[in-house]
């Protein structure tokens, strides 16, 4: 299905879990097996995991099986509107100045100022910063709802990428940034240390509000985000080039830590 292979993981992670839970051969399975099984991690699992084993079973056995009787009947549940704790510049500066070292520093700006996903941040080599431009250049497919062209970043980021970059001699399949994994292992402790949660996801969501205070129009947030546009306007009657792009961006005049 040309899937993102993290994505594909998470697939066969999902799908062994529910293999060994339900103990039966994949022709054997019913709908009830199906449905015993969701009550069961209904009780504790949040709404967002339980679409996600969702999407896994409907990939499986609709998709691969070619079986969608047994679950062409669930159907997905949006989760419920929680209003979200957008961090103040404040707070951001307090857990930029806990950061560890200048890697950790260098990624959180990339995040802050991109509004890119996690991944694709972490996942950056040499060859995908133009620092005289300030533009990212994500190495993923595009897919239904993701759409890889090339990011942005502010001045500040690119002032403390040169200074990451200053007398290394990294290659140009080098990688910039600490890994997804370190992150997940560094930045909560960070966070505890400070009092103060970020993640890369929380970035991404105060780039989009901060975006939006600043008077960017919807359809260009998704754009710099690498979402899909959603409306016929968006989609058809919108200038996407990305020196456009740029030129919205760099009037914005984003400020992560200032």
């Amino acid at each position: 299905m040309r899937m993102e292979e993290y994505t594909a993981k998470c697939h066969c992670w999902n799908l062994r879990q529910f293999l060994e839970a339900v103990g039966k051969e994949p022709n054997e399975i019913t709908r009830l097996d199906i449905r015993n099984y969701f009550l069961e991690q209904m009780k504790e699992k949040s709404q967002t995991t339980i679409n996600n084993y969702l999407k896994t079973l409907k990939r499986f056995f609709r998709d691969y099986l070619r079986m969608p009787e047994l679950i062409e009947s669930f159907k997905f549940k949006q989760p419920e509107f929680k209003e979200k704790h957008i961090p103040s510049k404040i707070e951001l500066k307090q857990f930029y100045d806990a950061l560890p070292n200048l890697r950790h520093k260098a990624v959180f700006l990339a995040y802050a100022s991109s509004g890119l996903r996690a991944r694709e941040i972490a996942s950056l080599t040499k060859k995908d910063i133009d620092l005289e431009n300030r533009r990212l250049f994500p190495s993923k497919h595009s897919s239904r709802t993701k759409k890889v062209g090339c990011g942005f970043f502010n001045e500040e980021t690119a002032k403390i990428i040169r200074q990451l970059l200053k007398g290394k001699h990294l290659k140009e399949d080098d990688r910039v940034f600490p890994s997804y994994k370190n992150i997940e292992k560094v930045w909560p402790q960070v966070s505890k240390q400070c009092g103060i949660k970020i993640t890369p996801q929380i970035l991404r969501e105060w780039f989009c509000s901060e975006m939006g205070r600043l008077g960017v129009p919807d359809r260009y947030i998704d754009a710099f985000c690498g979402r899909v546009p959603k409306s016929v306007l968006a989609k058809h009657y919108t200038d996407y080039n990305p020196e456009t792009l740029k030129q919205i961006y760099d009037k914005a005049n984003l400020k992560v830590l200032s």
